[in-house]
């Protein structure tokens, strides 16, 4: 496996069980606004070494999804900000261009120190 991002988690909002009722995720890097905080899952500060592409592999403290569609806007927001929206539905369309979506299934346990990693086979 190659390793395309890989980042710890520093923080977990206080609303981020909201988006998990319905399966969604929203991640940043620590440069988030402080108004957009509480909803989301903050990690370190990371380079994305290639982009992400259909295929590839989510793994968040060490449980691994496969990534089943990436929006026209993943690649430009995680480079920039760390951001994107991760819908563990497994059906996403062209309509969602912050959203990547992965394989339908739980949400993974999160924890402070967490890796966010994800990685090309």
């Amino acid at each position: 496996m190659i390793t395309k991002y890989e980042a710890k988690i520093t923080e977990i909002g206080e609303e981020v069980e909201l988006f998990a009722e319905e399966n969604m995720m929203v991640i940043f890097n620590n440069t988030v606004p402080e108004e957009l905080r509480s909803f989301a899952v903050i990690h370190e500060q990371a380079d994305l070494l290639e982009g992400v592409e259909a295929g590839d592999f989510l793994e968040i403290n060490g449980e691994r999804f496969e990534i089943l569609f990436v929006g026209s806007k993943v690649n430009e927001t995680l480079r920039d900000i760390g951001h994107c929206t991760i819908a563990f539905t497994g059906d996403c369309n062209a309509d969602l261009p912050g959203t990547m979506c992965v394989e339908k299934t739980p949400l993974p346990e999160l924890a402070l120190g967490a890796e966010i990693r994800i990685l090309k086979a």
